[in-house]
């Protein structure tokens, strides 16, 4: 499956949830297909949106908040998959693009072909943690987590194939983070009207 037909699955799906994004092409192709005020785009720091919406799930618990993220960028902080399933927030659905490569810096080889990232999710401590690799099990599975108590975790298998030609997120860093937070009910601080 193309990660782009992981996209179409999981992109119709979505109502008012916040979607934290990792960066590269997993912010790209979800903005391409549809931007949302309530996603939340990495550009640069990668390895870090899981840590970004375990912030949000915690401060939001009212809202089911959803983790885009890919297997370079958890592979780099495979210690926040400990955290997330430490403070165990009932609301967070981590979903993990996994192709195998670090793609958006040349397609150099990651490690999740030998490291099954569904099972250090479980062996951290998410009460869930599934796989899929075909396009008809993405939307199950991603109801099956969305309608239970988080945290919940997802490996979506793809292939490398992003197209390098999918456009970049338009919008700064301070529209994301106000677009975000608007989408959150929150104010930014120092905002009185």
């Amino acid at each position: 499956m193309k990660g782009t037909e992981a996209f179409q699955e999981l992109i119709p799906l979505l109502k008012d949830q916040p979607v934290v994004h990792a960066n590269g092409y997993i912010c790209r192709e979800s903005f391409q297909l549809q931007d949302r005020e309530a996603n939340f785009y990495m550009i640069g720091s990668m390895g870090l949106a899981s840590s970004i919406g375990l912030g949000v799930a915690l401060c939001r618990p009212d809202k089911k908040v959803i983790i885009f993220d890919g297997d370079g960028n958890v592979l780099m902080s495979m210690g926040t998959l400990a955290m997330i399933a430490a403070t165990a927030p009932k609301n967070l659905v981590h979903i993990v693009f996994d192709n195998q490569v670090y793609e958006s810096t040349g397609s150099q080889r990651s490690l999740s072909g030998s490291v099954p990232l569904e099972e250090v999710a479980r062996s951290s401590g998410y009460p869930v943690a599934l796989k899929v690799s075909k396009k008809e099990e993405v939307k199950p599975a991603f109801e099956k987590l969305m309608n239970g108590d988080g945290p919940g975790f997802l490996l979506i298998k793809v292939d490398p194939v992003f197209d390098p030609e999918t456009g970049r997120v338009t919008h700064t860093p301070e529209e994301i983070k106000t677009r975000f937070m608007n989408a959150l009910g929150r104010r930014e601080e120092g905002s009185r009207n």
